[in-house]
């Protein structure tokens, strides 16, 4: 009897059967037509003058062509190669047929040159040419994007590399930009569109009726109970592989850009996520990743085989490969609904294996924010609530799921780090059936049971500042601190994962004061109405600021009330992440939020002025997920 099958599984059979030719458009680009290498670095500019062209192009990705904007004449843009301590102009003249922009993102920039319309200039407009002219206060790797009409969706971005004034702690001899987009033949406008018309429907990972029956996504109880909340367990992704190619420095799957080594070399990779709406797993098979730079700040070396970088976050890792091999960089889009691609060898037309797409990650209980709840529950009166979570951690990461491997393991640090005060770890990984949850003492709950299906999510005593609207759809019942767990998919892949407790800064911060106050920001939506926000009001309903004082110390959480992961970032600024390690706290510019999570950030608001505070996920911040932070000097009107 023939057997239903889902698009995972004939993805996997594509793969194998030498291209048949109905099952060409299945299969993955990298197993269809693989170009021998294109082994070209990015154009750079440098100096203390610049010029850039911003212009429409066609870009040709996999033998497809793309409308494009482009810098230069290149999608993405040049690379811009300055040194901290100089001065720079950039003259950029804008040669389309609309207004633009550009954000200089993490550079340290006086706010009339930080490039959000609206917030800190009035934009350039179509055939005008706008002078950016500033000192660099920094070293590190970074990027730049338009902040204006869903630009940067159409390949206005690029790299920024600066360099140390002094020795760079980092050692490497060979260094490789490797500058990771989500691309499509749409329009930003048409995307933006088909979102806000039918949220989720570009999912086409949802469970199949062959999964169904046979019962292998997911338990009975679990479908029904997510199916009463009228949620999709596995809507991971607003933007997924049905509309985007993923590229590396403009290079499809097929067109495998490849950087060049000599055996025996240390290579930095400069490792940006430049995407509109992707989150990235980040791996090269059969090489250790030692990370060095986070965010462009450096960070004590540790190990690792892969990691998770969220749009809009930067990370440096240093590899060395020792083999006369060739080596594939796997960049996973977070759904596993396709990849980017790119190969590392000694030369030109060398092709290493390619992984095929791992299973499709679902969301669990620690995603809808009920985590806490599970482990109150499981706590017993009278013992320590942090070695019980550590005690349930490693239960859940229990029975391994058939194709995944074993549990995955914390990243490896590397030097003088032992002794070091590491804070618990969170709860990911953790599935429960509707089975294992009865029964429990849950608090509020009359029966001892818990019926997600049935309990209210629009809770809002736990955040009594956020507006209640329908904008609002759910408000996390006991979110957690989730920055010790392994990104979504990544729990079971059955080796070292970074996680954002790994991160410790190699020189001191330069300001250790305690906060003086604290305040939440809530990330608010409704997934149903592609509605988002932060605590329930959207940018484009007259927010008002969030105000600091110039020099104060303050406690930010960022707690997340979806069941989506949010990159978020904030201009002008770079704040520490509370993660256990004092002194030492990873400093960062953009954080991605776990769903069901809470990060908690120290910030030091020392650049008066107003400033964008944004999701980067593009058409979140398009759909009201961003505010304004004002610094005011004493004295100064709010």
């Amino acid at each position: 009897m023939n057997q239903p099958i889902d698009r995972r599984q004939l993805l996997r059979g594509a793969a194998l059967a030498a291209g048949g030719a109905a099952l060409t458009n299945w299969t993955p680009a990298w197993a269809r037509s693989v170009s021998s290498g294109i082994a070209a670095p990015l154009p750079s500019v440098s100096g203390e003058d610049i010029a850039l062209e911003l212009a429409w192009r066609t870009a040709t990705i996999d033998g497809r062509p793309f409308r494009a904007i482009g810098i230069n004449g290149t999608t993405p843009g040049p690379l811009i190669r300055l040194r901290e301590g100089q001065e720079v102009r950039l003259q950029v003249r804008n040669a389309l047929d609309r207004s633009s922009s550009i954000h200089w993102h993490g550079l340290l920039v006086p706010p009339q040159y930080d490039g959000v319309p609206g917030v800190s200039f009035p934009g350039i407009d179509a055939g005008t040419t706008f002078l950016y002219q500033f000192p660099i206060r920094q070293a590190g790797t970074y990027w730049y994007h338009s902040h204006t009409g869903g630009q940067e969706q159409s390949g206005l971005h690029g790299p920024i590399v600066i360099d140390p004034v002094g020795a760079d702690p980092v050692g490497y001899d060979r260094e490789h930009v490797v500058f990771l987009s989500d691309n499509s033949q749409l329009s930003p406008e048409a995307i933006f569109r088909r979102m806000k018309l039918n949220p989720g429907g570009m999912n086409f990972q949802k469970e199949t009726l062959a999964g169904l029956l046979a019962g292998r996504d997911q338990p009975e109880s679990e479908r029904l109970k997510w199916g009463g909340m009228r949620m999709d367990a596995a809507d991971i992704s607003d933007g997924t592989g049905s509309i985007y190619t993923y590229t590396i420095n403009g290079y499809g799957p097929a067109d495998n850009w490849t950087a060049l080594f000599k055996p025996g070399e240390r290579v930095r990779l400069r490792i940006i996520n430049g995407s509109s709406m992707t989150i990235f797993n980040v791996r090269i098979p059969g090489l250790p990743l030692v990370m060095v730079q986070a965010d462009g700040q450096n960070i004590r070396p540790v190990e690792t085989d892969e990691f998770q970088v969220g749009v809009a976050e930067t990370f440096d890792a240093v590899v060395r490969p020792r083999e006369n091999c060739a080596y594939t960089l796997v960049a996973e889009a977070v759904d596993r609904s396709g990849m980017a691609r790119a190969t590392l060898a000694p030369r030109a037309g060398m092709v290493a294996a390619v992984p095929l797409l791992r299973p499709r990650p679902l969301a669990t209980i620690a995603d809808m924010g009920m985590a806490g709840m599970a482990m109150k529950a499981m706590t017993p009166r009278g013992t320590d609530p942090t070695a019980e979570q550590n005690r349930s951690r490693l239960l859940a990461s229990g029975p391994v799921d058939a194709g995944f491997g074993a549990p995955s393991k914390r990243a490896t640090p590397l030097g003088d780090m032992q002794g070091m005060a590491m804070a618990s770890q969170g709860t990911s990984g953790m599935k429960m059936s509707g089975g294992d949850m009865a029964g429990m003492d849950m608090a509020g709950s009359k029966s001892g049971a818990m019926d997600m299906a049935s309990m209210s999510m629009r809770d809002f005593k736990n955040a009594p500042q956020v507006a209640k609207n329908a904008g609002v759809s759910t408000i996390a019942p006991m979110p957690q601190d989730r920055t010790g767990d392994f990104g979504q998919g990544l729990e079971n892949v059955g080796h070292r994962v970074l996680v954002y407790r790994d991160l410790v800064a190699l020189d001191r911060n330069p300001d250790v004061r305690a906060p003086s106050r604290s305040i939440d920001v809530h990330l608010t939506g409704n997934m149903e109405r592609f509605m988002w926000s932060f605590d329930g009001v959207k940018m484009s309903d007259h927010a008002a600021p969030i105000p600091f004082r110039n020099g104060e110390r303050v406690r930010v959480n960022l707690v997340n009330d979806t069941m989506m992961a949010h990159p978020i970032h904030l201009h002008g600024h770079f704040y520490e992440l509370v993660t256990g390690h004092g002194d030492h706290a990873p400093r960062k510019h953009t954080v991605v939020v776990a769903p069901g999570g809470i990060v908690t950030f120290d910030l030091t608001a020392d650049a008066p002025g107003d400033w964008a505070f944004h999701c980067h996920l593009l058409y979140h911040m398009m759909a009201g997920m961003m505010r304004v932070v004002t610094v005011r000097k004493e004295g100064d009107e709010a």
